[in-house]
């Protein structure tokens, strides 16, 4: 009988454990309003404050339909020149298929974007690591797929 309730009890001090070791509503929130920031700067045809939202570091990730490019400036770059004017970069839309939390710092989405064009309307989906890096949601690593 004592096993028992010291089972119970090593299970609710799991579970109570596990609970405030994911990230808060508040924080998938912020990670949403993000999302937001980042359609709102495209379609003002501002890469560099949808960039804002990408972790600024030789560390960040991003993997496209070109292979795997390592840090924000080569990032940005890259951005630049696939979209060098408004016209091409069109209007942008993201859907939100998925938000988790992964732990206290980090979220996973899984997602789908848009881009309204005269000539065409490219879509496709991604994946995207959230951090919290000193106090800021940012995108640590993004998979994207067209």
């Amino acid at each position: 009988m004592p096993y028992r309730i010291l089972l119970i009890v090593s299970l609710l001090a799991i579970t109570g454990c596990k609970t405030s070791q994911i990230a808060s509503s508040s924080d998938l929130q912020q990670i949403r309003a993000n999302m937001k920031s980042q359609e709102a700067a495209w379609n003002e045809g501002s890469i560099e404050n949808f960039m804002h939202h990408y972790w600024n570091s030789p560390n960040l990730t991003f993997v496209g339909s070109r292979g795997v490019t390592k840090g924000w400036q080569q990032t940005f770059d890259n951005y630049v020149k696939s979209y060098p004017d408004k016209q091409t970069m069109g209007r942008l839309a993201f859907e939100i298929i998925e938000l988790r939390p992964l732990g206290p710092e980090s979220a996973y989405m899984i997602g789908k974007y848009t881009l309204f064009r005269s000539q065409d309307e490219p879509s496709g989906y991604f994946n995207l690591i959230w951090q919290n890096k000193n106090g800021r949601w940012v995108i640590t690593s993004d998979h994207t797929g067209g």
